[in-house]
């Protein structure tokens, strides 16, 4: 029994030598750099310019009625102008604005002439009442007509064959 165990230990010995002296692999491990980024996103191209500019028009049209115009200066920072409207009543009304980016928008709002309302308001009348006691209403003529009174018609016999 010893040279038995004496051989498993040598089996083992011999193992364990072996288990040493064989090459192990083991591939280095992958070594990647990404390169850099070549792509620069653009410089954001919206800033505040601010620039002066002015700019007015006017609508006068006698035949509609109608009568406004618009003027603005601004000097990059501050905005000025006004506005005028012809109202409904014969007043003219002016707004006069100032805006900036710290006080806001600022308007003084002024009429001028005095307000005009006619006796009858309203749209102009395009119809004539009816005499008390005459109906308004007169029905139509009915458009239908009757269904007709269904007949059969007679079925075909043949006289009866004559035979002497």
């Amino acid at each position: 029994m010893n040279s038995k165990v004496t051989a498993l230990i040598l089996v083992g010995l011999v193992a364990t030598c072996v288990g040493d002296s064989a090459p192990s692999y083991h591939p280095p491990a992958p070594t990647y750099h990404a390169p850099a980024p070549s792509y620069h996103p653009p410089a954001p191209s919206y800033h505040e310019d601010t620039k002066p500019y002015n700019f007015a028009y006017g609508v006068k049209d006698d035949y509609a009625g109608t009568d406004f115009g618009q003027q603005e200066d601004s000097d990059g920072n501050t905005v000025r102008g006004s506005y005028t409207v012809q109202l409904p009543d014969g007043r003219k009304q002016t707004v006069n604005y100032e805006a900036d980016h710290y006080k806001g928008f600022q308007a003084q709002v002024d009429y001028y002439g005095e307000a005009q309302y006619p006796h009858e308001y309203g749209p102009a009348v395009t119809f004539k009442p009816q005499a008390y006691g005459q109906p308004s209403y007169h029905p139509p003529a009915p458009s239908y007509h009757p269904e007709p009174v269904y007949q059969p018609e007679p079925v075909y016999q043949p006289e009866p064959a004559y035979h002497p």
